[in-house]
Formats: C-alpha cells, structure tokens, sequence
C-alpha cells in the first residue's frame, strides 16, 4: 500500500505523460495511464488527476498570477505540473494547507531546481495568503 506521498509521484508521472501526449498530438486514454503506473484502482489518485486535468486552464491562470516574472508556458514540463498539483490540492481539496504547500515542495525537491522549489513555495504561499484561497 503507497503512501499519499508515493500516490503524489505518481499522478505527477500521469499529468507529465497526458502533457507530452497533448503536445505531440497522441492518442491516450487516461485509465490506461494510471494502470501503467500503479496496479490497484486508487479513488484518491483518479480524482487528483482527473480534477487538475479538468482544471488545467484555471490552475495555469493562478499560476501565472502568482508567478512573478515567469509563466506556467515558459517553465518544463515537470514543474508546471507540480505547480498546478499544488495549486489543485491547495485550492480545491480538503488537504490541510500545510500539507498541500509540503508535498509539493517535497515533489520539487526531487525533481526540480532549488531555485523553482523557492518560487512554488512563494507561489503557494502567496495563494494561501490572497483572496484565490478559500479554506
């Protein structure tokens, strides 16, 4: 049994393959994509994924919002998604904010630059902070 940290990589790996199959025009069916990364059917993961894909266009805004002197466009593949998971989680689930804020730096930290898990954590922070956060 994974741990929510361990079901966060995951559907991190899922959104990361949906945005390269979309930028190159690919075929895919979702389900499939969870099944190649984890056997058993997950409530928590489906929803994660489904709910940021569903969102993507709301979260980006949010994200570029808060992004000073950047854009969720100019940033690879692997940060934008960790931004917009964090964003979901944050704003649109019942994770604990600190939790939510943690396990997207988490994320960040192992898959990214210091400097991009310094600028999700005051983008996080910033929303936490702002009018676009409603607990």
């Amino acid at each position: 049994m994974k741990n929510r940290s361990e079901l966060r990589e995951i559907i991190m790996k899922v959104i990361y393959q949906v945005l390269i199959y979309e930028d190159t025009n690919l075929s895919y069916h979702i389900e499939d994509l969870i099944k190649e990364q984890i056997e058993v059917e997950n409530d928590y993961v489906s929803e994660m994924i489904k709910g940021i894909l569903e969102n993507k266009k709301e979260l980006y805004h949010l994200a570029d919002k808060y992004l000073l002197d950047w854009k969720m466009s100019r940033l690879n593949k692997v940060d934008q998604v960790i931004i917009a998971m964090g964003i979901y989680e944050l704003t649109m689930t019942k994770t604990p904010a600190i939790v939510a804020i943690n396990e997207a730096i988490e994320l960040s930290k192992k898959y990214s630059e210091e400097k991009v898990t310094k600028m999700l954590n005051g983008v996080l922070d910033n929303i936490y902070h702002s009018e676009d956060y409603h607990e």
